[in-house]
């Protein structure tokens, strides 16, 4: 897979920007335009597409894999293509065998893959992502609630509780888990790739 042109690159930033939770669109632009220098990942560095559920991890994938020029995975679709197995089913009845299978399955892809993983990918492996390059797609807590809310197709994390209380306490958690794991903003990565040049080493 070649990479883009530099117009094509600035029309999949510029996708890519408006694609982004609205409510924190505002930041991550701002994060894109300031003056620091920013380093685009190494082709051998496999990049990954992480955050919260709903955050449009797989809505970002093909435009994220194209201003890359790589081959992208959707490591949730990639599962269930393999396996053969629906995902929310397997979630609900053997949430360990689904977690061990998205683990297996993530270290087995190339080096300098492009994936995106699903949401609690980071909170589950974060030893996985050690020598990569963790892409961190920002969704606030309204557009996670209203997303989900919305969601059916989802399963339910922790049916114990209210719906309200599921969601509110899982981003909370996952949150913390987030940021303690070394990863870049998406401001930061489409800054990098605004100048990074195909003839320039990566």
């Amino acid at each position: 897979m070649s990479g883009p042109s530099a117009e094509q690159r600035q029309h999949l930033i510029e996708r890519i920007l408006n694609a982004v939770d609205p409510r924190l669109a505002v930041g991550v632009r701002a994060e894109f335009s300031r003056r620091a220098p920013a380093e685009p990942p190494h082709a051998a560095r496999t990049v990954v597409l992480g955050g919260h559920r709903a955050a449009g991890k797989s809505r970002l994938l093909p435009l994220v894999s194209a201003l890359l020029g790589r081959p992208g995975v959707d490591l949730d679709l990639e599962l269930e293509r393999r396996t053969g197995r629906a995902l929310r089913e397997w979630v609900l009845t053997d949430t360990a065998g689904f977690r061990a299978a998205e683990r297996e399955l993530f270290l087995s892809l190339p080096p300098g893959s492009c994936v995106a993983v699903g949401g609690g990918y980071l909170s589950h492996h974060p030893e996985t992502l050690a020598s990569c390059y963790t892409l961190l797609v920002p969704i606030s807590l309204e557009t996670y609630r209203e997303r989900l809310t919305q969601d059916t197709r989802r399963p339910r994390l922790r049916p114990e509780l209210s719906l309200e209380e599921e969601l509110t306490s899982i981003y909370a958690q996952r949150t913390a888990l987030h940021d303690r794991l070394n990863t870049v903003a998406l401001g930061e990565f489409l800054r990098a790739m605004s100048t990074w040049s195909p003839e320039l080493p990566a």
